[in-house]
């Protein structure tokens, strides 16, 4: 194992670290084997074990250390439980990535329901403060601390269609809730940023563009009648960079830079990873 490592014997707790099936790799398992390159010893929390399973499989074939937590982001008790028994394996809590999220495939199958409505809500934005909130404590007690949430560019996009003419409409009012919930993340993260810095806690967001993963192309797949070379090739052509989509090892390497001391004076920045896109939707 080399020496030097930017996050040696650090502690990460990674919510969302499994992925659904798919050609690509996704932004929690990116980041999970990127951090464990560096040093870092993982707990991966997951609402599927068996997914979650998959990730520290692939960390502990490249020598990392980790181990699998099941539970869901939207349950109290759950986050509670993601924090405890991750500072009860390693004796220390250093990062936290909030990478759950779900998307308009969630809201429904004709216009949103309360129901969807309160889903995107509650798992892409009330499960990011319960989390931190357990985090908070030990983070706190040690004096340093690095949180980093998963947005998304549409929370700061006036146009919420990117994903081309073929999206129906229920899909559409499916990303006002998602947006809505992205919103809220980069105002969890600038209010807990600037409340924690006293304590020497970090805390910052990325929003990732069109991205190449899994979660973004196999849910598109199964909800609209397209092709996944056609929806990868609307995508690509909506970057202004090089015309391509990003990767989750995009995202991973941005969390790395945020987690690590080389961002030792960086909290409350809400990070675009996203080829220029948020340039050209404006």
């Amino acid at each position: 194992m080399k020496s030097g490592r930017r996050l040696e014997n650090k502690v990460v707790l990674i919510v969302g670290g499994g992925q659904i099936p798919g050609e690509t790799i996704g932004n929690g398992r990116a980041t999970a084997l990127t951090f464990a390159r560096e040093g870092a010893k993982i707990a991966v929390a997951d609402i599927d074990i068996d997914l979650a399973q998959e990730t520290v499989q692939l960390v502990h074939d490249q020598g990392g250390e980790a181990f699998a937590i099941q539970g869901d982001i939207s349950k109290e008790t759950d986050c509670a439980r993601f924090v405890s028994e991750t500072f009860d394996c390693y004796h220390q809590l250093n990062i936290l990535q909030n990478n759950v999220g779900i998307g308009p495939g969630d809201s429904g199958t004709n216009k949103i329901t309360v129901e969807g409505w309160k889903r995107i809500l509650d798992v892409n934005l009330t499960g990011m403060f319960l989390i931190i909130k357990y985090v908070l404590p030990i983070m706190q007690k040690q004096r340093s601390g690095v949180i980093t949430n998963i947005s998304s560019t549409i929370s700061i996009a006036a146009n919420t269609n990117v994903r081309g003419s073929s999206a129906d409409q229920n899909e559409r009012e499916g990303q006002i809730a998602y947006r809505v919930s992205k919103t809220g993340v980069n105002s969890l993260t600038e209010s807990f940023a600037i409340s924690q810095a006293r304590y020497g806690i970090r805390v910052n967001a990325i929003l990732p563009g069109l991205m190449e993963t899994p979660n973004a192309i196999e849910t598109v797949i199964g909800s609209i009648n397209i092709s996944r070379e056609e929806l990868i090739r609307m995508r690509d052509e909506q970057v202004p960079l090089l015309g391509k989509q990003g990767t989750a090892w995009d995202v991973a390497n941005a969390a790395l830079f945020l987690a690590s001391n080389e961002a030792r004076f960086i909290t409350g920045v809400l990070l675009p990873v996203d080829g220029g896109l948020n340039l050209k939707r404006g």
